[in-house]
C-alpha cells in the first residue's frame, strides 16, 4: 500500500479494525451502539526523536487509548495519527 502522508518525528498512522458488528451469540450490533476500535495496525512510523527511538514498526497490531489519536480519512478509508506514547501494547 502507497500512502502519501509520512508521520513526523514520534507519530504513527494507525488504520483501526473494522468495530463488532455481531455478538459471539449472533445479535446485530447497531451502529449507535457500537465500540470504537481500541486496536489497529501499523501502517507508517516517524523516524522518533533523538531522545527517544521508534518501538513500534510498520506492520505491528497496537492496543491504544479509546480517546487518543486525530482521526484522518484518506483514499476513502479511516486512519488515526497518533503519538507513539499513546500507544500502550504491540499485539
Amino acid at each position: 500500500m502507497s500512502l502519501n502522508i509520512k508521520p513526523l518525528a514520534d507519530r504513527v498512522l494507525i488504520e483501526p479494525v473494522e468495530a463488532e458488528t455481531k455478538t459471539a451469540s449472533g445479535i446485530i450490533i447497531p451502529d449507535n451502539a457500537k465500540e470504537k476500535p481500541q486496536k489497529g495496525k501499523v501502517v507508517a512510523v516517524g523516524k522518533g526523536t533523538k531522545d527517544e527511538p521508534m518501538t513500534v514498526k510498520s506492520g505491528d497490531t497496537v492496543l491504544y487509548g479509546k480517546y487518543a489519536g486525530t482521526e484522518l480519512k484518506l483514499d476513502g478509508k479511516d486512519y488515526l495519527i497518533m503519538r507513539e506514547s499513546d500507544i500502550l501494547a504491540i499485539v
